[in-house]
């Protein structure tokens, strides 16, 4: 199953200059508790905004780039969607991790969403896709705390696909 995890501001802001708008450990502590030990998904802009591999997790870089090779053995290369979906085990979340255009391109193959929504505009260069809210149902949510560290206001929201 494909699942897409992400923070977005309220006008879809997810980054810029190649970097996250924002520092919101609370968001970065979500990520790691959802993701780790499963396989993660991002296009190469992504990966190599990475300050390096994250533990505990496959990672998978789609890329049109036929000669990109990712700098290490253990990130597998894909070129794309149906090679993508035919190494990933449908049995068990395989988690989209960005950027816009990778959210952008598998969105319509993912049942189910982690959004951590920022409650304000942030300036940007790169932005969620606009999804038909009726496609999906809200399953869990929840306010995520405001405090020194964390100082935009942000809800933590799970969407489920809705059946056909």
């Amino acid at each position: 199953m494909l699942v897409i995890i992400a923070a977005v501001a309220k006008n879809r802001a997810l980054g810029k200059n190649n970097q996250l708008p924002w520092h919101l450990p609370n968001d970065l502590k979500r990520f790691k508790r959802i993701t780790t030990g499963r396989t993660i998904i991002m296009g190469r802009k992504t990966f190599e905004s990475l300050p390096g591999q994250l533990p505990n997790r496959r990672h998978i870089v789609l890329t049109r780039d036929e000669s990109y090779r990712g700098g290490s053995s253990d990130v597998v290369i894909v070129h794309s969607i149906p090679e993508l979906l035919k190494m990933l085990d449908p049995s068990t979340e395989n988690f989209v991790i960005g950027g816009g255009e990778i959210y952008a391109q598998l969105l319509p193959y993912c049942d189910k969403m982690y959004l951590t929504i920022i409650d304000q505009e942030i300036e940007a260069d790169t932005y969620f896709p606009v999804f038909d809210e009726d496609e999906w149902e809200i399953i869990h949510e929840e306010p995520g705390m405001v405090d020194e560290c964390n100082p935009l206001p942000h809800r933590f929201i799970t969407y489920q696909r809705k059946e056909a």
